[in-house]
């Protein structure tokens, strides 16, 4: 099992990549580059790989919407060029909020354009001349579309490697099918080890059925807070705020993947206060409600037993790799907590 870690993209960014090699040293096998509506992640990606000799760099996300598939191609072979092959393609629709609002794109059809850009970037990899017909891209732009001087080119220079690994952010029913289907890896959000056969086993097993062999086996990317210790209960707190973001005010009501997640999971009432309150402007109260249960079962924070445990119902349920968030107060003893879980992840 690996252990990965998303960068802090609050402040402190040349503080935080210069501790990456303690990490490294430590056991973490990738770090996780997040794109929200803040600085670029390609920018800080590049300066990770350079401070970096072996971790694995990760967009977590880079939205579908914000670039044209032959610009995330060749992004994605830049980064892996100037790593040394180090480099995974993570991507997402993001959500309406943010790329109708922010970036002015019209949030459509997450599922069908993810597909055209996936294979859209496998054939840039593979430096085919580019020639592409779908519902949502067509390279060149066909006549009348443009000036008609479109030619079908190839990437000029040939990349590390002809594939580079691509990871989808997906909790829907259809996306999880197209990602089991078509991506090396899959990053849920609010990954919960004893749900997750009920809400997305029939969408795994749909998408395993069509994977091509090549692909290999499906790498699982389960997020959670970690902390080791017997006085560790406040600290599961920290999460309510983020999960009270999300399930209640990231989308309007019935526009809400995270709400609809939390509802599959069982907590209906829940999930409908969150957001009410969340809407209302009631944050504090929002995520005062977030059910305690909810956010052990999302957690690696507990003694270490219970840490353990976790771990296990997590491989049990398939996931691969852990992308954790340590919670101390020091750079020392947050070394010590991804040490420590890397042992109990492979032990």
């Amino acid at each position: 099992m690996r252990v990965g870690m998303a960068l802090n993209y609050a402040g402190g960014f040349k503080e935080t990549v210069a501790e990456l090699g303690d990490y490294e040293s430590a056991g973490l096998d990738i770090i996780f580059v997040a794109e929200a509506y803040t600085f670029d992640a390609v920018s800080q990606m590049g300066y990770i790989a350079a401070r970096t000799e072996r971790l694995q760099i990760a967009s977590g996300i880079l939205p579908i919407y914000s670039r044209t598939p032959s610009l995330l191609a060749m992004t994605a072979a830049g980064m892996d060029y100037v790593s040394d092959g180090r480099f995974v393609l993570g991507l997402g629709a993001s959500g309406p909020q943010v790329i109708e609002g922010f970036h002015g794109v019209p949030y459509t059809a997450p599922l069908g354009r993810t597909r055209e850009v996936i294979e859209i970037c496998r054939k840039v990899w593979r430096r085919e001349r580019l020639t592409y017909e779908g519902a949502h891209y067509t390279l060149p732009l066909p006549p009348g579309s443009g000036t008609g001087l479109g030619k079908p080119l190839k990437l000029i220079n040939h990349p590390v490697r002809p594939r580079i690994p691509i990871v989808i952010a997906a909790i829907g029913p259809k996306n999880v099918e197209m990602t089991a289907e078509l991506a090396e890896g899959w990053e849920p959000i609010f990954y919960v080890a004893e749900k997750a056969a009920d809400v997305w086993g029939p969408s795994l097993a749909a998408g395993r059925a069509k994977r091509d062999a090549e692909l290999g086996e499906l790498d699982v990317i389960a997020q959670a807070f970690l902390a080791i210790g017997d006085d560790t209960g406040d600290l599961l707190d920290l999460g309510r705020s983020m999960a009270a973001l999300y399930i209640g005010g990231m989308g309007a009501k019935g526009k809400n993947f995270y709400n609809d997640l939390a509802r599959r999971y069982g907590y209906e009432k829940e999930a409908e206060l969150i957001q009410d309150l969340y809407l209302e402007g009631k944050k504090d109260e929002a995520a005062a409600h977030v059910p305690r249960e909810l956010l052990e079962k999302m957690s690696l924070v507990g003694p270490e037993g219970f840490v353990r445990d976790r771990i296990a119902a997590l491989k049990e349920s398939g996931v691969t790799t852990l992308n954790v968030a340590p919670i101390a107060p020091s750079h020392a003893e947050r070394l010590k907590l991804v040490e420590k879980v890397k042992e109990l992840a492979n032990g």
